[in-house]
């Protein structure tokens, strides 16, 4: 319920006008139209909606008020506003008063007559409170009241607005159209009524906003029609943004955009786009209204057909406008055209190839805005994998021009470095990907060898970004001591000073395993055999022979030739990577005692890859194979004699006099303070963990000098000495301290014995944990184990002392005999004190069997999932922490899996799976033979990893898990498995910080995941199976027909589903005979070579890789041409490259073919003279050789008294839209050229317009002239003015030699989109 005020005739001034304010009590009393004077003369429906409108605005001062509170005001300037606050709630309050007022003690009728409640009473009093039986039923009745009232309010104003559009502001029609409202005087002057207007469409587009279902109720005809006036020219810009604004939000559905075209409003928009920043307003609002018509009344690509095969319900004009904006490089509005153009182009490709769309977005990609980059070349490359859409681009110029930031920098200076990296991004975008690499690849490599020898200029200043670029393709990450290399210094002295605690560390590092190859490698290795073909190391040796004395530059290059030599030797064939390895130059170079330049160089840089490969074998971290810290002569001697000094001094200490061991006593200063820190704690220590554990020594120190007893006082819980320590990093010691006198004391009979019946430390721990048991009556006010003092004190050291008992099986029994573990069961169920739960939970030992367990296994099950959570993670790392299975830990995993909490299934699948890496522990899993249905997706990859097994699969065959599987696997989880996978590629290829990855995907670890069908290949029963069902063969079948389809995409899905199923299936050993029994590997070669889509090459890339994996497999790929990585033992890698390589990236050569029709819209010659001169002028402005003379002319022309009539003549700027709808000229021109006349436009000039394009088509129809030449709209280049490239869209380059017999061709031409060859304005 709202505030009630307590304040009485509260008086404020807001907006200049007086409120007075009277408290809510006494507004029953009071008269609501002393309060509300503007009600006054309303009948009830009106009063109720200005009411409505009111309590809207208070509504929103309140909520600015509330959000203005929140931010760091000034004292005064609070206090205004909290007085904006109250005076607002007041205001609220009186309205809800008089809205239950008008509405009948809140009832109001229905136009049927019925009376129902007020959905704003009913919200009031349903406010704050539960759902009652009939609530869900109200609620539903309120809502359909607030769309009812909704409705009826934008009804009301549409007939508002659709009076404001018959008004006609004639002094005589205005008083009349006063004198006949029966509601509201209508505005007298062309001002009030744009205001009125204006205000009348922002109420509506609000009602809009708030409920959406009136939107299906508004007829789209009707609206545009009487908001049209608001679209003139003798609108103001507020008017036309609101006007677009309110177009927008009844874009709702494709009829509504149909609706919306039948109403030619394509002329407004073409203006409003061509207006300059003062106008930004009404732009972005025309900007919005066109990407709304572009989402909603697009018709998208089938499934089955290629993208950019749908439609865009724009017309030829509104995109060139658009178009025209995109390439305007100083407009605020240019990145949202551009991207606006990028979505069009994956929709409609062909209509952006006749307006010239296409030549925008290519230069926006060279030259265009930084942010975009990458995303211009993500989208060409989509149209470049189809045949069908990679037809409208031009091969060898179109794409290329991506490149040009690099290889045209020479002599751009420094300055061009940052174009230089923002070129270097999108080509890295371009070469991570099937569609760049292999369209870059075309003519011989081409564009690649130009992008590379950019290396071989000396005088190139930004060579570095380069070298940059190629370390980023290859995934080269650069470690801290590449700078050392880069600066010319000795990397022999490289970490040569470093702490003796490290040394262990370095020397666990020299012991590591080769490097798990991923599935991005194969796509490297096919990366780093282009790269080398097309030069790279050929150019980088040419940097080198620049100087004999080496730069930094020089430097990077060589450390660069050495990681692609490493690469080469990991990821590439023996004989392609031997052929890399020579390095035939270099040596040439060396070997060459004639020039004593060459020998220099030559051998300098033999010796600097041979420093190179020996010191990253030094100082590269690499993947440890064995974490456990070995102690052999390979140890750190340090730590080992650190050791032997200890276990001398134990010694020495067991073995001390009596004399000694009581002068030791005393020097502890145990025997003489109470305070410890007047304690000699390094003299304590040692006395604990040496003399002490002699058993003589330690009955003396108990029952002779009490010494023990003193001890052990310090710690017991309520002396409130150790339990009072601040924590503290120093202060821990004392707790390391504790744990070590009870592991001497239970080394010993008789400290166990001491403990067990002489000492009060386990009794009174187990009382101060009894003061939080709360079934041991009402707790104390300050118990020991406080969540103040466990997190403040040292208390919380006493759960490590008993995790040190826990450890041994007396430890245990002691806290079995003073019931200690009976309270950790008591206190798991406390929900308050989770920190004590935890600390127990990771403090106690679990080695012997017993209670501890069972601790563990109730904390497990708590009834709070937090708990659950935190427990369940500690398990898994018990099991991560031990090399052998526990039957008990996998048990009570297993458990975890039936939590009827969610994520707590999903922790212990996670810690499951990674434990049954060891084919030990996956046995013992299996054997137990667990229930995973119940877990639905997060189950699957578990479930996959039983099916590795023979008993797995058995068991799970026997449940029925397989068949229901098989079946899903075929139908729909194949073609999940395909996007999960090309978005991994996608992500790890193009790697981006910036971007979430926090979504549903798989995180996989690099290598392939696992696949249902590759998994049952794993087993003879799973190959039996496998072969009963017949998938294998139909796989086959279906490869074999569709392997080379490029039309019906859904077909190309399903293919590349099934290549990697084949691929998983022979990367077994057992999925070898069905290869051989069908002969696929022929077919998916075929596939992999010829076939037209080139990411389905790029999936046969894969899938030959994973038949890779085995022996029999890269045999079989060796006789076809494929060469298979190996191992240094000589196994499978799983990587496999095309000896041939240029065969596999070639695409076949393509001509660009004409994408347009026959232009049906040609418009009559201009009969008068005058016409025919401004004509020419206009068409010869988007000629930009000679556009500045046709602006002179036309100037001149305008200033004519004879020419006057010419440009304010609507058939004559019916001809000029026409002719910018048509032709392609830039923002600046076309604003020039609509300013020129002197026509507004609004309803009346539309009509017109369109009745002069009615007349001036049919008659072009019936016209006909030799010399018209058809015109061949086509894809548009920006690469030079020839290939039929329309003369219209010269930028600079237009030849002028056909000049001749102007008088000849202006008579019996048409206008057509050919500019007109006569100049006006020569002298």
């Amino acid at each position: 319920m709202p505030r009630r005020s307590t304040d009485s005739g509260l008086t404020t001034n807001r907006s200049n006008t007086p409120i007075t304010l009277v408290s809510r009590n006494s507004i029953s009393e009071a008269n609501g139209l002393n309060l509300f004077p503007e009600l006054e003369g309303k009948d009830g429906a009106q009063q109720l909606e200005l009411l409505n409108a009111m309590l809207e605005k208070e509504n929103r001062i309140k909520e600015g008020a509330e959000n203005l509170l929140k931010v760091q005001l000034k004292d005064a300037l609070r206090s205004e506003v909290e007085s904006e606050l109250e005076l607002a709630n007041n205001k609220i309050d009186a309205i809800l008063k008089r809205i239950e007022a008008s509405s009948s003690r809140g009832l109001r009728k229905t136009p049927s007559g019925t009376r129902i409640p007020s959905p704003v009473i009913q919200k009031r009093k349903l406010g704050g409170q539960g759902p009652t039986p009939s609530a869900r039923h109200r609620e539903d009745n309120a809502d359909k009241d607030d769309f009812r009232n909704a409705k009826q309010q934008a009804s009301a104003l549409i007939k508002t607005l659709s009076a404001y559009a018959r008004q006609n502001l004639t002094p005589t029609s205005a008083s009349s159209a006063s004198s006949s409202s029966s509601t509201s005087p209508l505005p007298t002057t062309e001002q009030e009524l744009d205001r009125a207007r204006t205000e009348t469409m922002a109420r509506l587009i609000v009602i809009l906003q708030k409920n959406m279902r009136v939107a299906y109720e508004v007829d789209v005809s009707e609206l545009i029609q009487i908001v049209m006036p608001a679209l003139s020219d003798r609108a103001s810009k507020k008017s036309r943004a609101t006007a677009y604004r309110l177009i927008r939000h009844v874009m709702i559905d494709i009829e509504a955009v149909e609706r919306f075209q039948e109403h030619h409003l394509d002329w407004f928009i073409v203006k409003s786009l061509a207006r300059d920043n003062k106008y930004a307003i009404e732009r972005e609002q025309v900007i919005k209204l066109i990407r709304a018509i572009v989402e909603v009344g697009s018709e998208r690509r089938a499934p089955h057909t290629s993208a950019g095969s749908g439609t865009v319900p724009l017309s030829e004009a509104i995109m060139r406008a658009l178009i025209s904006v995109a390439e305007q490089v100083e407009d605020p509005f240019r990145n949202i055209c551009c991207q606006t153009l990028i979505e069009i182009l994956l929709i409609d490709i062909d209509l952006m190839a006749k307006t010239g769309g296409i030549r925008v977005l290519l230069q926006s990609l060279s030259e265009g805005p930084v942010e975009i980059g990458p995303i211009l070349a993500t989208a060409f490359l989509y149209i470049v994998d189809a045949p069908k859409t990679r037809a409208y681009l031009h091969p060898g110029t179109d794409i290329e021009i991506a490149l040009s930031g690099i290889t045209d920098a020479y002599g751009k200076g420094a300055v061009h470095g940052e174009r230089m990296r923002v070129c270097s991004k999108v080509i890295s975008v371009m070469l991570r990907t099937w569609s760049g690499i292999m369209y870059l690849c075309m003519n011989d490599m081409l564009a690649i060898r130009t992008m590379i020898n950019t290396l071989r200029i000396p005088s190139l200043e930004t060579r570095e970004i380069v070298l940059d670029m190629f370390f980023e393709l290859l995934n080269i990450k650069a470690p801290e001591w590449y700078q050392t290399f880069i600066d010319g210094r000795r990397l022999t002295m490289y970490r040569r000073q470093r702490p003796a605690s490290n040394t262990h560390k370095e020397h666990q590092n020299t012991n590591r395993e080769p490097r798990k190859l991923k599935l991005t490698d194969q796509y490297i290795s096919l990366l780093t055999l282009i790269l080398t073909k097309a030069g790279l190391i050929e150019a980088l040796t040419a940097m080198l022979e620049e100087a004999i004395t080496g730069s930094n530059l020089s430097r990077k290059a060589m450390l660069l030739m050495g990681e692609v030599l490493q690469i080469a030797n990991q990821v590439l064939p023996l004989e392609i990577a031997a052929k890399i390895q020579t390095i035939p130059r270099i040596f040439d170079l060396a070997a060459d005692y004639t020039q004593g330049e060459h020998f220099i160089v030559g051998t300098s840089a033999l010796s600097a890859i041979d420093s190179f490969n020996r010191n990253k074998a030094r100082l590269q971290p690499g993947p440890v194979k064995d974490v456990r810290q070995r102690a052999n002569s390979v140890e750190d001697p340090v730590r080992r004699g650190q050791r032997q000094v200890e276990q001398v001094k134990i010694k020495l200490g067991m073995q001390m006099d009596d004399r000694a061991f009581q002068a030791t006593l005393l020097e502890t200063q145990v025997m003489l303070t109470k305070d410890h820190t007047k304690w000699n704690f390094d003299t304590l220590s040692d006395l604990i963990e040496g003399p002490l554990l002699n058993p003589k020594r330690l009955e003396e120190a108990i029952k002779v000098s009490k010494f023990v007893k003193r001890l052990m006082s310090f710690f017991h819980p309520f002396s409130h000495r150790f339990a009072d320590i601040k924590k503290s990093k120093s202060n821990l010691r004392w707790i390391k301290l504790g744990c070590s006198l009870l592991t001497t004391l239970m080394t010993n009979p008789d400290g166990v014995k001491y403990l067990a019946n002489e000492d009060d430390f386990l009794p009174q721990i187990a009382k101060s944990f009894i003061q939080l048991d709360p079934f041991n009556g009402s707790p104390d006010s300050d118990p020991i184990f406080s969540k103040k003092r466990v997190e403040e004190t040292l208390t919380a050291g006493y759960l490590d002392m008993l995790g040190t008992l826990s450890k041994q099986k007396d430890g245990i029994e002691l806290m079995e005999k003073f019931k200690i573990f009976t309270v950790f069961y008591h206190l798991s169920e406390l929900r308050s004190r989770e920190d004590l739960i935890k600390g127990i939970i990771e403090n106690i030992d679990y080695t012997i069997d017993g209670h501890p367990r069972i601790v563990l296994s109730k904390a497990l099950t708590s009834s709070y999932k937090h708990i659950r959570l935190y427990a369940t993670k500690h398990l898994g790392k018990l099991i991560q922490g031990t090399a052998k299975a526990n039957a008990w830990t996998l048990r009570l995993l297993l458990t975890q899996l039936y939590d009827p909490a969610m994520e707590v299934c999903k922790l212990a699948v996670d810690y499951l799976e990674e434990a049954c890496e060891s084919s030990d522990i996956l046995k013992v899993v299996v054997d137990m033979q667990p229930t995973l249905e119940h877990l639905g997706e997060i189950g699957h990859p578990l479930l996959m990893k039983f099916m590795s097994t023979p008993v797995g699969f058995r068991y799970l065959y026997d449940v029925g898990y397989i068949d229901r599987e098989m079946d899903m696997w075929l139908h729909e989880r194949n073609f999940h498995y395909v996007v999960e996978v090309e978005v991994y590629l996608s992500r790890e290829l193009n790697f981006n910080p910036m971007e979430d990855d926090d979504d549903d995907t798989l995180a996989f670890d690099g290598t392939v995941p696992p696949h249902f069908y590759g998994e049952m290949a794993k087993t003879d029963l799973g190959c039996q199976v496998l072969h009963d069902k017949g998938h294998f063969a139909d796989f086959a079948h279906f490869i074999r027909q569709h392997g080379l389809e490029s039309e019906d995409f859904e077909i190309i899905l399903k293919l590349k589903s099934i290549l990697w199923a084949v691929g998983n299936i022979a990367a077994t050993e057992g999925g070898l005979p069905f290869l051989e029994e069908e002969e696929i590997v022929p077919a998916i070669l075929e596939i992999a070579e010829q076939s037209p889509v080139l990411s389905v090459r790029g999936t046969c890339f894969y899938a030959l890789g994973l038949v890779s994996s085995t022996a029999q497999g890269a045999e079989i790929l060796d006789d076809y041409g494929w060469g298979a990585t190996l191992s240094p033992l000589g196994s499978p890698t799983g990587l496999c490259i095309p000896i041939d390589v240029e065969r596999f990236v070639s695409i076949p050569p393509w001509k660009t073919p004409s994408f347009g029709e026959e232009d049906t819209r040609r418009l009559v010659l201009p009969t008068q003279q005058a016409e025919v001169e401004v004509m020419t002028a206009i068409h010869n402005l988007a000629n930009t050789v000679i556009a500045n003379a046709a602006s002179r002319s036309l100037a001149k022309l305008k200033t004519r008294p004879e020419y006057r009539s010419v440009f304010s003549s609507p058939s004559l700027f019916y001809r000029v839209l026409h002719t910018i709808s048509t032709q392609r000229y830039r923002l600046p021109v076309r604003r020039y050229i609509l300013d020129l006349f002197d026509i507004q436009l609004d309803s009346n000039v539309i009509k017109t317009l369109i009745e002069c394009e009615k007349t001036l088509t049919n008659l072009s129809k019936h016209t006909t002239s030799p010399k018209v030449m058809k015109l061949q709209p086509r894809v548009v280049s920006i690469f030079g003015p020839n290939r039929g490239r329309r003369a219209s869209e010269s930028d600079g380059e237009d030849d002028l030699d056909d000049e001749e017999d102007t008088d000849t061709v202006m008579e019996e031409r048409p206008v057509s989109l050919q500019p007109v060859k006569r100049i006006v304005g020569f002298d």
